[in-house]
């Protein structure tokens, strides 16, 4: 197998990471010459160092939008760099560990939250109404003004709201935390369209210095063929 010794490492690699300094961009290339100042652009490194750039020109251009990096960014940063996806980095709530007051709250906020509870309630207060109104003619354990009633109605909407809010605030937190994934992941998504783009560009320079030798060459031979021609035949 044929291989090449890359000009930063010194290290022996195949011939096909083999990459020349002519095709790198020329962010990447200033890094490079920041820590090799002997490195130009007649020299060459292998793919795999490539990429190792690549990485650390993402981490600054993160460094500089968004300043000192977090924990999402860093998490971002070693799922690219060890190509994995994020769904392996990121916490999914699990319903088993949830305690049994959030399950309560949870409950009594859906069920208080539904036409079912509505209705019902409407019913009991129908009920309640006829009850003492029309069957104990008003002269029931609770006469208008339902002053009793009154006081259920106020003790249920005091146990009540404060539970709903224990749910809510649970909801708030799942956002939040759906909020985290999706930046992480549209983060990821552009970090890697960027890659994608030094990548395409990087093939699009090589494929061109190809072209160029290929057209040298065919201008060397096309000069040899002419010089065939236009040579004078002596032996006329």
């Amino acid at each position: 197998m044929k291989t090449f010794i890359s000009n930063i490492s010194g290290k022996e690699f195949p011939v096909s990471e083999r990459v020349s300094a002519k095709t790198i961009r020329h962010s990447i290339l200033e890094l490079i010459q920041k820590d090799h100042p002997l490195f130009s652009h007649e020299s060459i490194l292998a793919l795999s160092e490539l990429n190792e750039y690549r990485d650390l020109v993402v981490t600054n251009y993160l460094v500089k939008e968004v300043g000192e990096l977090s924990d999402l960014e860093k998490i971002v940063l070693r799922s690219i760099k060890s190509n994995q996806t994020l769904t392996d980095k990121v916490d999914v709530e699990d319903d088993t560990k949830l305690t049994f007051g959030q399950r309560i709250a949870d409950k009594v906020a859906t069920f208080g939250g539904s036409w079912t509870f509505i209705l019902s309630f409407l019913g009991f207060l129908c009920l309640w109404i006829i009850v003492n109104v029309v069957w104990l003619t008003n002269k029931g354990f609770d006469p208008y003004p339902f002053i009793l009633l009154n006081l259920i109605l106020s003790c249920i909407a005091a146990l009540q709201a404060p539970v709903i809010m224990m749910s809510q605030n649970r909801q708030e937190e799942k956002d939040r935390e759906r909020a985290k994934k999706d930046y992480m992941v549209n983060l990821k998504s552009e970090l890697e369209i960027r890659t994608l783009h030094e990548i395409i560009d990087h093939f699009i320079m090589d494929q061109q210095q190809e072209f160029m030798e290929l057209q040298k060459v065919q201008i060397d031979m096309m000069k040899d063929i002419l010089e065939q021609i236009n040579k004078p035949n002596y032996s006329d």
